[in-house]
C-alpha cells in the first residue's frame, strides 16, 4: 500500500462527492511508460504499489461509493501504445497525465505527447490534472520548472492544475485528488 497521509485516497474523494447521487466520472490516466501511472492507481485505490509491472494495454479501476462510480482507465505509455491513446478519449470527464519528474530526457516527448492529447476533439474543455511524480527522489524537478516547460499557462480552454507527487509514498496525491472534488464536480 503506498504511504500517503490518507490510506483511502479515492474513497476518500468520493466520500466528498457524496451530495451528488449516482454520479459517475471517467477519468483517462496516460502519461510516457515509466512514469508512474500504475503506481498512481494502485495509491489511489489503496493497493500494494510494492509489485507494479509494466502495463502492456490497460488496466481499469471503478470504485463505487455513496451512490457514485468513478472510473479510471490506465492506459500503457509504451511508444507502440500511444497511437491507440485517442481511442479511449471518448467521454472523457477528466484527463490525469502523469510525469516522471526525475527523467529530464524525456520532458520534450512527454511534453509534445500531452500537446497532441490537448489537440484531440474528445478532450476540448476537459479539465487536466498534470502529477510531476517522483517527487520522493532527488534529482526531480520541481512541478513549477515542469509546468513552465510545457508551457501550461497557454492552455486557456480549460481548468488544468500540477500536482507534485510521489505514488509511491503517497505524498501530494490527495492534494491532487481535493482538486479533482473541487474542480470536476462543480463541472457535473
Amino acid at each position: 500500500m503506498c504511504k500517503g497521509k490518507s490510506p483511502l485516497g479515492l474513497l476518500s474523494v468520493m466520500q466528498k462527492l457524496k451530495g451528488s447521487t449516482e454520479l459517475e466520472l471517467r477519468i483517462v490516466l496516460l502519461g510516457l511508460d515509466n512514469a508512474g501511472k500504475t503506481t498512481l492507481l494502485k495509491c489511489l485505490a489503496s493497493e500494494d504499489v510494492s509489485t507494479i509491472t509494466p502495463t502492456q494495454g490497460f488496466n481499469i479501476k471503478s470504485v463505487a461509493s455513496h451512490g457514485m462510480k468513478l472510473n479510471v482507465w490506465d492506459i500503457g505509455g509504451q511508444r507502440k501504445i500511444r497511437p491507440f491513446w485517442k481511442k479511449y478519449l471518448e467521454n472523457t470527464d477528466l484527463l490525469v497525465y502523469v510525469i516522471d519528474s526525475t527523467d529530464k530526457k524525456r520532458f520534450e516527448e512527454t511534453g509534445l505527447e500531452l500537446s497532441e492529447l490537448i489537440d484531440e476533439e474528445n478532450l476540448a474543455g476537459v479539465p487536466i490534472l498534470i502529477f510531476a511524480n517522483k517527487q520522493d527522489l532527488g534529482t526531480a524537478s520541481p512541478a513549477s520548472e515542469i509546468a513552465e516547460g510545457l508551457n501550461l499557462h497557454t492552455y486557456r480552454d480549460r481548468v488544468w492544475q500540477i500536482q507534485a507527487c510521489s505514488a509511491v509514498t503517497g505524498e501530494g496525491v490527495q492534494d491532487g485528488m481535493n482538486w479533482i472534488c473541487n474542480n470536476l464536480v462543480k463541472k457535473k
